[in-house]
């Protein structure tokens, strides 16, 4: 399977993404990129200073210049590129996935990114059948140290008279460089706060339920107000209440509308599988709710399109226009913390407010034939009643009166991924129960 995906590149270092290859992706990102000049950063993985090695030699073999961003966290290089005006960048990182993995996450100027509709697919065609030709004057390494400017800038967003017990799990990923130092440790009580590439607690991915136990515990145990997680990258974090219940990340965005909305008309970014309450939550604030494609590569620059205030994910990706329309864990921590605070109400409590139907969670299938698949849904659901909204510029997306699903292909993964929601429990049952029927005869065994 090949390492170049819809977002990003990755694979597992040593395996199918390998040194020769990585120097190659170096050689000829100054050319997809059209600069000579490229900031690059990196996470704690143990592979990181291997992928950074490889990397550099490339792009300075290339005859571009390398600015050394050090260790840090994605969106710290995302501020980076705006804020410094480079024309391209890298994160050496695989996110959320488990420690032997690693990639690049690129971006050109402005922080947008550059995804396999608009730069990586160029990138795959040049390491894949071209040879680098190292240049005879090669390009040179210099450092940046950014470190102090950035906790400066996410400062702004410290709540100021925080009355909130809040727990906080950092996975062993990126975000310990910064969170301890904005909250403090009067009111929060951390975990797993050490940056280790090993990712021996846990591994970095909150969207699993077994990887959110712990701070489900320390909620419970030390009567937090709220649980935090984040990623291994920071990029993206996730929510319990006080009782350690998971809160759905699409919810999030609805939260956030108690910052940013002053019932004035303004512009708000959803997945195509948020949850229907949160455009019936924030429609009376004045949202005009925009339905797009998931992941950062379609979100960050139809956010820009639309010039929309922020947006956010399911996966817990929340997007800002005063973060370059970059997605931030930290910022986006920082926001709902201040929310809690100036609404002063149990977090369960404004969850039960928000949420108004039964939700499937996303439930995977392993399908070769996805599209005949999706196919085959769509025609079951719409002969037996009529749409009121459809959906299809990723998957489908097919809304009843009572109900709405969405299926559609994983662009990282191999599987068929697929949501509903219903106004009742019932409702809900009733229409998985036919899901999996349809896709029964797709099904692959394991």
């Amino acid at each position: 399977m090949s390492v170049f995906h819809a977002y990003d590149i990755r694979g597992i270092y040593g395996k199918n993404l390998l040194p020769d290859m990585v120097y190659k992706m170096g050689f000829f990102l100054p050319s997809v990129l059209e600069t000579n000049q490229i900031a690059v950063g990196r996470d704690c993985r143990e592979s990181s200073p291997a992928m950074y090695k490889a990397l550099v030699r490339g792009i300075c073999d290339a005859g571009a210049h390398v600015v050394d961003l050090g260790l840090t966290t994605t969106p710290m290089v995302y501020y980076t590129t705006a804020r410094h005006q480079f024309d391209g960048s890298v994160q050496i990182t695989a996110s959320h996935n488990d420690a032997e993995y690693n990639g690049l996450k690129v971006s050109r100027s402005g922080a947008m990114p550059v995804g396999y509709a608009n730069g990586l697919n160029r990138l795959e065609e040049l390491v894949m059948h071209h040879t680098p030709v190292p240049v005879q004057k090669r390009g040179a390494v210099t450092s940046l140290d950014l470190k102090k400017e950035y906790f400066s800038f996410l400062s702004k967003w410290v709540p100021q008279s925080m009355h909130l017990k809040a727990g906080v799990d950092c996975s062993n990923g990126m975000a310990g460089m910064f969170i301890k130092k904005l909250l403090g440790t009067r009111q929060v009580v951390y975990i797993n706060e050490k940056p280790d590439g090993r990712f021996p607690n846990h591994p970095p991915n909150p969207l699993v339920p077994e990887n959110i136990r712990q701070l489900q515990d320390l909620v419970k145990e030390r009567k937090c107000d709220v649980g935090i997680i984040f990623d291994g990258d920071a990029d993206r974090v996730m929510f319990t209440d006080e009782n350690g219940t998971f809160v759905s990340p699409d919810l999030i965005i609805a939260l956030l509308g108690h910052h940013f909305l002053d019932g004035n008309p303004a512009r708000v970014l959803q997945d195509i599988r948020s949850s229907k309450a949160v455009g019936e939550y924030l429609s009376p604030m004045g949202a005009e709710m925009h339905t797009w494609r998931v992941g950062r590569a379609f979100a960050t620059p139809k956010l820009k399109e639309i010039d929309g205030l922020y947006g956010g994910e399911l996966a817990g990706h929340y997007y800002f226009k005063d973060f370059f329309y970059s997605d931030s864990g930290l910022l986006a921590a920082l926001l709902v913390l201040h929310v809690l605070t100036l609404l002063n109400k149990p977090f369960s409590e404004i969850v039960r407010n928000i949420k108004k139907y039964e939700g499937s969670g996303e439930i995977n299938f392993r399908i070769e034939r996805k599209q005949e698949a999706m196919d085959a849904l769509k025609k079951h659901f719409t002969t037996q009643e009529t749409p009121t909204a459809f959906y299809d510029f990723d998957g489908y997306r097919v809304e009843f009166p009572q109900w709405w699903f969405n299926v559609r292909p994983s662009n990282t993964e191999p599987y068929l991924r697929f949501i509903a929601e219903a106004r009742e429990a019932e409702l809900l049952q009733e229409k998985l129960k036919e899901m999996h029927a349809v896709l029964n005869s797709f099904i692959q065994s394991p």
